[in-house]
């Protein structure tokens, strides 16, 4: 199969990006062409054959923009007729089986379902958050969840300033969601949604999303991080005793309530336990400023790291944290802690339970409950036996429901089942 990923970043950026590179490169081991549809980026440093057709680079964050630029970026935000037409020159040149897509919001915008639809190609769609139903993604307002929004009443976005507390951007998307869902009903034309977690797929069927959705929750190499996942770190030397965070560095991920546990650890209950934070973020100044105002001493912070640099350093810790207090999907951190034999405490939130099964994987808390998450922190810290049984388990779980052979057989069941469907609807069956 000739097999497109589309995806607005063409580089390991974040979790979506990961599983749409990943994706393709499984897919091309066992034989398929894969073709990509991006956008330009100055960190863009894989080859591509289709690189010519990627849309320009845009940054929604910049603010040095003039009027004009600002409502070029609008216009593109809504419905971007440039990347109808650059997807349209590249479907010109290359025959394509099947669209993948992953996120496409905001710098492509769904116009190019329409090129794809025209075309007859069959599209499935990995859904990485709730943008299908939520114009901030995350389900959030306020750093609160928030379910406004349901039976499509956008105009909450505006009501309560969801998106970054402007009232500008937060309009914007309430229009966004309204062309897209109430007005054109452009996600109709995805033959199959995948959603990586069976609480987004709940979530999806409880917001009225009719299409076919199957559950395929992400997918990992288990043999990746063989060279260094003994039970020391690499050098030989037993662990430190800490506890690792990383990823992105922003509010929703429950970063605030893992500092104020990590002073509970050290003043409460007299613990030396480090606290690791491995990543980048707006929201890290703040937590800097936390740090140092009350004294917190047991916590270091990272820069951003990637790669088997970052595995190394999160090899070296007995646990890995995950404190979110937002509907996480199906998060590649737990995934890959692992892979490392690593447990995870984890919230009781989202997808999370999925993974972190109670006792056997890792263990969870209440969200945004420090006082709980420090007392599971001593718990386990305290029964090393624990953590080796419980990383044991957490890498035979990977092995044996997350490997990449059982998720390519699962994805060409899929990818087979919206040709077909596509096959029948282009013939009038």
């Amino acid at each position: 199969m000739n097999i497109l990923h589309i995806n607005k970043f063409h580089y390991y950026r974040d979790g979506a990006s990961n599983v749409y590179l990943r994706t393709a490169h499984l897919l091309e081991e066992h034989g398929h062409k894969p073709l990509f549809f991006s956008m330009n980026d100055f960190e863009n440093t894989l080859p591509c054959e289709t690189g010519a057709y990627f849309l320009p680079y845009i940054d929604f964050s910049s603010r040095n923009i003039s009027m004009a630029k600002k409502l070029q970026i609008a216009g593109r935000f809504l419905y971007s007729f440039e990347a109808k037409r650059k997807l349209s020159m590249m479907l010109d040149k290359y025959a394509v089986d099947i669209a993948h897509i992953h996120n496409i919001y905001h710098h492509f915008s769904p116009s190019i379902l329409h090129v794809l639809k025209k075309r007859n190609i069959p599209m499935v769609m990995t859904l990485h958050d709730y943008k299908l139903f939520c114009a901030s993604y995350s389900m959030l307002a306020g750093n609160r969840i928030c379910e406004d929004c349901s039976e499509r009443r956008y105009y909450n976005v505006i009501r309560r300033r969801c998106v970054k507390n402007s009232f500008v951007k937060s309009a914007l998307s309430a229009l966004e969601m309204y062309l897209h869902h109430n007005i054109l009903d452009i996600y109709d034309n995805i033959d199959i949604f995948i959603s990586p977690s069976i609480f987004l797929r709940n979530k999806l069927i409880e917001k009225g999303i009719k299409k076919k959705i199957i559950y395929l929750p992400n997918f990992i190499d288990v043999t990746m991080f063989d060279g260094f996942n003994s039970g020391a770190d690499n050098n030989g030397e037993e662990k430190e005793n800490s506890i690792v965070y990383f990823g992105r560095i922003s509010e929703e991920k429950g970063l605030w309530t893992l500092m104020d546990t990590a002073k509970i650890i050290s003043r409460e209950k007299n613990m030396d336990i480090r606290f690791k934070l491995i990543g980048e973020g707006a929201f890290k100044k703040r937590l800097l400023e936390k740090v140092k105002m009350e004294g917190i001493d047991n916590v270091r912070f990272f820069d951003h790291m990637s790669g088997e640099a970052l595995y190394r350093e999160v090899k070296k810790s007995k646990i890995v944290v995950l404190p979110s207090e937002w509907y996480e999907n199906n998060p590649l951190t737990v995934i890959e802690a692992f892979t490392m034999s690593i447990p995870v405490i984890g919230s009781r939130i989202g997808g999370i339970p999925e993974l972190v099964k109670d006792g056997v994987t890792g263990l969870t808390f209440e969200a945004g409950n420090p006082e709980e998450l420090a007392s599971r922190i001593g718990d386990l810290m305290n029964n090393p036996d624990k953590i080796t049984e419980m990383g044991r388990n957490a890498k035979a779980y990977v092995k044996e429901e997350l490997n990449s052979e059982k998720h390519y057989k699962k994805l060409m069941e899929i990818y087979n089942t919206a040709i077909n469907k596509n096959q029948k609807t282009a013939g009038g069956g």
